[in-house]
């Protein structure tokens, strides 16, 4: 998991190798300072004052405080008392991550929690506090009852800056009232290839909007401010992220290598960075992705040269989710790589203490020097100093009464209209006019899931719902409100009613999904649901339809254009549907509360194929009700296969392998296909002596996965318990899984971490063979599904096989 930086399943990519061609093309992944920006007039994050008090701090701190100080773990993985003995700086909470194991705790239990971390770091150690920061990228999205806002795709559509202060200002003291003051936002990235499953995160793949953009939300998170001032208890600290150009990796890939010349990176994925240094951003998060095959993790000419000194950057710099351990040569738990390039802060959610102990080990023996250290310790230090956390009267925050609050309510809401793209409108079928009879139907007429996205108070963002957000409104929803206001009839229906409606508004789209869980193969949008069938039937009844398309990227969807009589682009709205109502139904005086204002921030595709060759619509594209246009009959040919997509995360499903793995049996292992929960939907294995059955396929790369935390799933019934241990391997490390079997006769799921496999040496890098099950005599198991997925909890690790 990333959070600031972790479905839609992964497509196989095979290991990136990176041969010295493409390198002597591209660069050697060595910047040189003299070619980058300077911050023009950095807002001062420090004081002679404050380095002074730092300096009598660390003359005081023991080794262990020091090295405390650079190491951040999550909450699913420690508790306030453990404090006591490792004295660590900082205190996250995941994309998985909630109070006391509750994701959908309220903010007071949040504001409870935060403080217990507080109170235990202030009186252990050399009595620093936490610093607590949270992934709240459109909103505080990980808190039921948030404002949450649309998507940073969305905001770019509005092209408005002064909207970007009024959400970041909303944003800020919806944090703070659950008493933390750290959010990882915003993101910078330049997104150039929509295949990429954080495009959404994005405003824009106009460098010009990011540099826009970028000050004014850093501004409005943390207020202006000089060298002497704190930021007052409604403010937090920024995070601008992912340094650097985790938005122009090779073929879209999340987590990939961006094989690009120094003058693109500088000219394209800088533009969001000397801005926000401007403006005084605290923060500054590295990207898991590589330049020309460098992990900018332990990127020195980067992280020390290009940002510090060049660009003049004086606060600290965090890692991502475990993402110093893919540095060659280093693990989560052992990295002083990391720190020695530049790295102020390890964000070491699961493997904290482990790197604690070898950090600790490093410092002593001159690995890390102490300068180093002590300059990481010193950048932590005045970030904490400016948010008022240090001092006998430290800057208090948390108002549980401002989450929610309705003037951010309305702010989103406002955003949810600006961020409305109109493509088409035949007919002038939009608006839909005072006194209409309207049917609203498609998976996302009343999802609220979906029109939230990932992010949204778990990582994937699959399982949100309307209870999450009782001031919020599905977008169904709120145009049936809307449309009775105006003296109409609506209703939300898989199909017509008796009465034939007036128009039919279908709202359809992507799920939800967060990460390296939305990496696509090529933009074809490929309906699961049956929509294009759903719209086509409309049509033929004679109904016209407006096509309301949710989705993280602009996507090909040819048939569904043609097919539709006004097609909206919503991208990930959030939670007030009611601004997607402002815009498509007239009042009683026969017109919109707002028009569309929002243009395309990226180009839409004609086709599928990425990087996309030949747009239907560039960047600036919108129609309105005051500017309409005429489309024509669009392109409905793909131009790419689209043949079985190659998963990396899925091997068996209702008992069939999945393209590319295959299954071996050994001789004494025999198949059939059996009933589980449906007909033939289960495989089961009978064992006539010792022996296993195994997938194989291409190497690929989990290591994303196992940073995300995922686990090995197996959906299974144990038919016959046979003689002998029961083994599961994957990448060649066999664990003893005989104790998590589900009782004869039954159905059960075994989860297993891959960190234990890692653990014990599996390549992550190049898993060939993901899944080999090995019994003896007499075992008989039916399996319905196999594959990799991510959790929410913590999972013991089984004990490694004899």
């Amino acid at each position: 998991m990333s959070t600031g930086c972790k479905t839609h399943a992964g497509l196989l990519v095979l290991p990136l190798l990176l041969g010295t061609t493409a390198l002597n093309a591209q660069g050697s992944g060595t910047a040189d300072p003299a070619k980058w920006p300077i911050a023009q007039s950095p807002s001062a994050i420090t004081s002679p004052k404050t380095e002074r008090e730092i300096d009598r701090l660390i003359s005081k701190m023991t080794l262990e405080q020091k090295v405390g100080q650079v190491i951040q773990g999550d909450i699913s993985a420690m508790t306030p008392s453990d404090l006591e003995r490792y004295p660590l700086g900082s205190i996250l909470a995941g994309g998985n991550s909630g109070p006391y194991g509750d994701e959908r705790a309220d903010a007071a239990k949040w504001l409870k929690l935060v403080q217990e971390y507080r109170a235990a770091s202030r009186k252990a150690g050399a009595g620093i506090p936490i610093l607590f920061g949270v992934d709240a990228v459109h909103g505080h999205s990980n808190v039921p009852g948030a404002t949450i806002f649309p998507h940073n795709i969305g905001l770019g559509a509005a092209h408005d800056p002064d909207l970007i202060r009024r959400i970041g200002e909303a944003t800020a003291e919806e944090i703070s009232a659950t008493g933390i003051e750290w959010t990882f936002a915003p993101t910078l990235a330049v997104p150039q290839d929509l295949r990429w499953g954080r495009a959404y995160e994005g405003y824009s793949s106009d460098p010009k909007v990011i540099a826009a953009y970028s000050p004014v939300m850093v501004e409005a998170l943390q207020g202006r401010f000089g060298a002497l001032q704190k930021l007052p208890a409604n403010k937090v600290a920024a995070s601008a992220k992912h340094f650097l150009a985790d938005g122009g990796t090779a073929g879209g890939k999340d987590q990939g290598d961006a094989q690009i010349s120094e003058e693109e990176l500088v000219r394209i994925h800088a533009a969001g960075y000397a801005p926000a240094i401007d403006a005084g951003a605290l923060t500054v998060m590295a990207s898991f992705s590589s330049w020309n095959g460098v992990k900018n993790h332990g990127n020195r000419s980067l992280l020390t040269d290009v940002l510090k000194k060049r660009m003049g950057f004086e606060g600290l710099v965090v890692g991502d989710w475990n993402g110093h351990g893919q540095i060659p040569g280093c693990t989560p738990t052992d990295c002083a790589a990391a720190i020695n390039a530049g790295l102020d802060l390890y964000m070491a959610p699961d493997s904290w203490k482990a790197l604690y102990d070898n950090t600790l080990k490093q410092a002593r023996d001159g690995t890390i020097p102490m300068a180093r250290l002590e300059d990481a310790v010193r950048r932590n230090l005045r970030v904490k100093f400016k948010l008022g956390l240090m001092g006998k009267t430290p800057v208090e925050r948390g108002n549980p009464a401002m989450l929610g609050a309705d003037k951010h309510l309305e702010v989103a809401r406002e955003a949810v209209a600006k961020s409305l793209v109109l493509l088409k409108n035949e007919g002038s079928v939009l608006p839909i006019r005072a006194g209409a009879n309207v049917l609203l139907t498609g998976p996302g007429a009343d999802s609220m899931a979906m029109q939230a996205g990932g992010w949204t108070i778990t990582w994937q963002g699959t399982d949100t719902s309307p209870a999450d957000f009782p001031k919020g409104r599905t977008i169904g929803r709120a145009i049936v409100d809307a449309v009775n206001e105006a003296g109409g009839k609506a209703e939300i229906a898989a199909v017509p009613g008796a009465a034939k409606p007036d128009v039919a508004v279908v709202v359809f789209g992507e799920q939800p999904y967060a990460e390296f869980q939305g990496d696509v193969s090529n933009l074809m949008f490929q309906p699961q649901s049956g929509e294009l069938e759903l719209i086509k039937s409309l049509k033929e009844k004679g109904i016209p339809v407006v096509a309301v398309f949710l989705s993280g990227r602009p996507m090909f969807v040819g048939k569904a254009m043609n097919l539709a009589d006004a097609f909206v682009a919503a991208w990930q709205p959030g939670s007030q549907g009611q601004g997607v109502a402002d815009v498509l139904v007239s009042g009683r005086d026969g017109r919109p509360k707002r028009d569309f204002t929002g243009t395309l921030s990226f180009d839409w595709p004609q086709d599928a194929r990425a990087p996309m060759i030949d747009p239907l619509f560039k960047v600036g594209h919108g129609l309105s009700y005051a500017r309409p246009g005429k489309v024509g009959p669009v392109n409905e040919d793909p131009r790419v296969d689209l043949g079985p997509a190659l998963s990396e995360t899925t091997y068996i499903r209702a008992g069939k392998v999945i393209d590319p793995w295959r299954l071996g049996l050994d001789s004494v292992v025999m198949m059939r296909a059996v009933d589980v929960s449906a007909q033939e939907d289960g495989r089961q294995f009978t064992w006539a002596g010792k022996g296993a059955f195994a997938l194989d396929g291409p190497p690929i790369d989990v290591q994303r996965q196992v940073n995300g935390g995922f686990v090995l799933r197996l959906d299974w019934r144990l038919d016959a318990r046979g003689s002998g241990p029961v083994t599961a391997s994957f990448g060649g490390v066999a664990l003893d899984v005989s104790a998590l079997l589900p009782a004869a006769g039954q159905t059960g799921m075994m989860r297993i971490p891959l960190t234990c496999f890692a653990a014990h040496g599996a390549k992550v890098a190049a898993i060939g063979q993901p899944l080999r099950l090995g019994a003896d005599k007499g075992f008989v198991v039916s399996i319905r599904n196999a594959g990799i997925e991510g959790v929410g909890e913590a999972i013991a690790c089984p004990s490694l096989a004899k």
